[in-house]
């Protein structure tokens, strides 16, 4: 969802339209969480001028599976052919694959306020390589609503599968947590 329309100022140069890029992919919200942005949830990577003038817009899917790929992509582009004149492309980058650690500390104050309580760091295996993998997590996961960190896990699986249900002992409040990958 496009939540604002940048305006359609004159862009100077390819550094201009570039920008001007950015800035409008910085109003696109995540379809599953709308509080957040592509750019604060780090799937949007970069925005940049090809050798052909055409605006190209790097996305890349928080995984392979995700539901929402293709909305994101079109609200991706429409939001940059609103804000940019001259032809956009949008290009899925795989590798490296999404991280939770790609979220901006932005991204991550809005999904607690939201109610989701946001991942912790991404496990790092050796030679710095990160496996891909959904596992529940030693550390506790605290409360979004009353920061305790009494808290335990109802499901593996919440509204989406990046995300887990809980429960707060202490509010009794049930949340969702994003895990980290």
């Amino acid at each position: 969802m496009v939540s604002q329309r940048i305006a359609a100022a004159p862009a100077e140069t390819d550094a201009d339209r570039a920008a001007l890029a950015w800035a409008a992919l910085a109003t696109v919200m995540d379809p599953e969480v709308p509080v957040v942005s592509l750019v604060e949830l780090g799937i949007a990577r970069e925005a940049r001028l090809a050798p052909d003038g055409a605006v190209e817009i790097v996305l890349t899917p928080t995984y392979s599976g995700c539901p929402a790929t293709e909305l994101i992509e079109q609200q991706a582009r429409a939001a940059v052919e609103a804000a940019v004149p001259g032809p956009v492309r949008v290009l899925t980058q795989r590798a490296p694959a999404w991280t939770t650690d790609w979220i901006s500390a932005e991204g991550r104050r809005k999904l607690r306020e939201y109610g989701i309580a946001p991942p912790g760091p991404a496990e790092v295996h050796g030679g710095g390589e990160s496996v891909i993998r959904f596992m529940p997590r030693a550390a506790s996961v605290t409360c979004p609503r009353c920061d305790s960190p009494d808290t335990e896990r109802l499901s593996a699986f919440g509204s989406t599968a990046c995300k887990a249900l809980y429960r707060c002992r202490a509010c009794r409040e049930p949340f969702e947590h994003f895990k980290p990958i």
